[in-house]
């Protein structure tokens, strides 16, 4: 749970959570003036605390590391702000655990109208705009590419360069075009979402300057596939990009080269059940 400010809906977005489907909660504020912190420890998720804030992006970057660290076969990322019907994530985890993919999305477009749920109509139009050039670009035919609840495998989140994406929203995006960039398998189920003052929203100026970030992410993502301009976020592996000895304490007693999508050589397995 990449969290900011989440203290009066944290409580709930965690107890909609089907009892035995995941393992451990990590909950990572990023300097949050309320008291997200207080609540979390309080439910008994494993908190830490930015000691600047990092942003949307950069928190992610920990809560993955962190979850790495504590073993996880597959990761969730769910907002605390209630949102998003946290009651899907045994749906959103299937795909993964059958080995049919390696990130599963919850699309707010599959489950009917979000314009009905109270997405603002800029928000529904630029979403749609975005994901059709996306899917150009990318090759995919994903009803959404914009939304906050993802699932990824352990061999995913070793293998993408995440380190090296945007602390700001533009990450998702670039983690979409990392997947494909290597090969890995994308899927999504429909999700229902909450609009309402508590929940996290981005304002128009914002969403504009998220909007040309997508579309600069694109541009990369194709100059690199032509071979006009060579990125490191669609070449380079985790391994190549962070330090040998941080990597050794995230893969301590595994197998090497988590580097290959779901039924290939090479992707990290867990003897037990997995963990979540």
């Amino acid at each position: 749970m990449p969290a900011y400010n989440a203290a009066k809906t944290l409580q709930r977005t965690y107890h909609d959570i089907p009892a035995g489907v995941v393992d451990k909660v990590i909950l990572v504020d990023d300097v949050s003036q309320d008291e997200t912190v207080e609540i979390a420890r309080q439910l008994g998720l494993k908190v830490v605390i930015h000691v600047q804030n990092k942003g949307y992006g950069g928190n992610q970057k920990t809560c993955y590391l962190e979850a790495l660290k504590d073993g996880a076969d597959v990761v969730v990322m769910l907002h605390p702000d209630y949102q998003y019907d946290s009651r899907r994530v045994p749906a959103l985890i299937e795909p993964i655990l059958r080995g049919e993919a390696d990130l599963v999305l919850g699309s707010r477009l599959l489950s009917g109208s979000p314009l009905a749920g109270g997405m603002p109509r800029y928000k529904y139009l630029s979403n749609r705009f975005l994901t059709i050039v996306e899917n150009l670009a990318f090759g995919q035919q994903l009803s959404e590419c914009h939304t906050g609840l993802r699932a990824y495998s352990r061999a995913l989140l070793l293998t993408i360069p995440f380190v090296l994406n945007s602390d700001k929203f533009v990450f998702d995006t670039e983690v979409i075009a990392q997947a494909v960039a290597f090969g890995y398998k994308i899927a999504e189920i429909p999700v229902e979402t909450r609009y309402f003052k508590e929940a996290s929203s981005v304002n128009f100026k914002n969403s504009v300057i998220y909007g040309l970030a997508t579309l600069r992410v694109v541009g990369r993502y194709l100059l690199d596939r032509i071979g006009l301009r060579p990125s490191a976020q669609f070449r380079r592996r985790f391994p190549e990009v962070v330090s040998r000895f941080y990597l050794a304490e995230l893969t301590a007693g595994e197998g090497s080269g988590a580097d290959s999508p779901s039924g290939e050589p090479g992707r990290i397995t867990d003897s037990q059940s997995p963990q979540r």
